[in-house]
């Protein structure tokens, strides 16, 4: 008998929330539900991950399913006509929620040393009980670079080539989370912090083809994964139906009405005019019809056809 493939993320959430239709409901749902991005227990991240306890609780399931029904309070904190940056909407989604749970302390809170001189930002001030804890968030995507000479944070490159998994991390726990160190964030803080911890959340994608159950250290084994190719390899993409997914729905597997999927010529001609102009990479969305809506059952990158080389290349410099 053939082996019976493990059911993907995109199958995991749907069945989760089938009833979620709201967009910006299914993300919220997404940062809260999703598996971390990065083990919290793995020893190289010294226990500063945080991490939402799962599952999820009643009370915490039953809010989101009332939100969904009547979403106008949350698409009103959002203001998503002036937002053009992920982590920006995404900061806004958990705003949204702790505050609504009373946990929310501060957020966005940027200090400054003299005039103009910005140290850095507070992404969240959260009140844990007694204790007042810093939080920074971080949505990312990152794509395995296909020179195949390692498999740890280093060599998942963003689609730009402009960052890496394990130059983010870096950063983050050098600068980000000793901000309340900082004299000068002094006056910023109603008390001491008692944890600084960043709270990752994102997909990995892999070479289209390729093993992608391989274990990276330090990144959660049941992690969100997608695929990558190359536009010259898009036409052999097994799918009937698919999307192009602006930054904005990069989060949650996607969920839309059928006038809003594209068939497979379709697609690739929306790639084709993409890649006419432009070399950035797109996200798209492979979907399956349920009904009258088109569910997404995988994603992935398509990238330009020179983007191997230029990963390959630039992937070592940013180490």
């Amino acid at each position: 008998m053939p082996t019976q493939q493990p059911e993907n993320y995109q199958g995991q959430f749907e069945r989760r929330w089938p009833h979620l239709h709201d967009p910006h409901v299914r993300d919220l749902a997404w940062l809260l539900d999703s598996p971390d991005l990065l083990d919290p227990a793995a020893p190289q991240w010294q226990g500063k991950l945080a991490s939402f306890r799962k599952p999820l609780s009643d009370a915490t399931v039953k809010w989101l399913h009332e939100l969904d029904a009547s979403p106008t309070e949350l698409s009103k904190a959002l203001n998503i006509q002036a937002l053009t940056r992920l982590g920006r909407y995404a900061e806004r989604l958990m705003t949204f929620y702790f505050r609504q749970h009373g946990m929310l302390v501060a957020q966005g809170v940027q200090v400054r040393a003299g005039k103009g001189e910005t140290i850095g930002e507070f992404d969240f001030l959260l009140r844990e009980g007694e204790a007042l804890v810093h939080w920074e968030l971080a949505t990312k995507l990152y794509l395995l670079e296909p020179s195949g000479t390692g498999l740890h944070a280093d060599y998942f490159v963003g689609p730009n080539l402009a960052d890496t998994l394990g130059t983010k991390m870096r950063k983050i726990f050098s600068r980000q989370l000793n901000l309340a160190e900082h004299p000068a964030a002094q006056p910023h803080l109603p008390a001491p912090i008692a944890r600084a911890q960043a709270l990752i959340k994102g997909w990995l994608f892999y070479e289209f083809g390729s093993e992608a159950s391989a274990s990276v250290p330090g990144v959660t084994k049941n992690h969100c994964r997608g695929f990558w190719c190359e536009l010259q390899h898009a036409r052999s993409l097994p799918l009937q139906l698919g999307a192009v997914l602006p930054r904005l729905r990069w989060l949650a597997p996607a969920k839309m009405g059928l006038k809003e999927a594209l068939d497979k010529n379709a697609l690739l001609a929306a790639l084709q005019a993409h890649f006419a102009g432009e070399h950035t990479p797109v996200l798209i969305a492979l979907l399956e019809q349920r009904g009258d809506v088109a569910v997404e059952v995988e994603r992935g990158f398509i990238v330009p056809d020179d983007w191997r080389q230029r990963a390959s290349r630039l992937g070592p410099l940013l180490r």
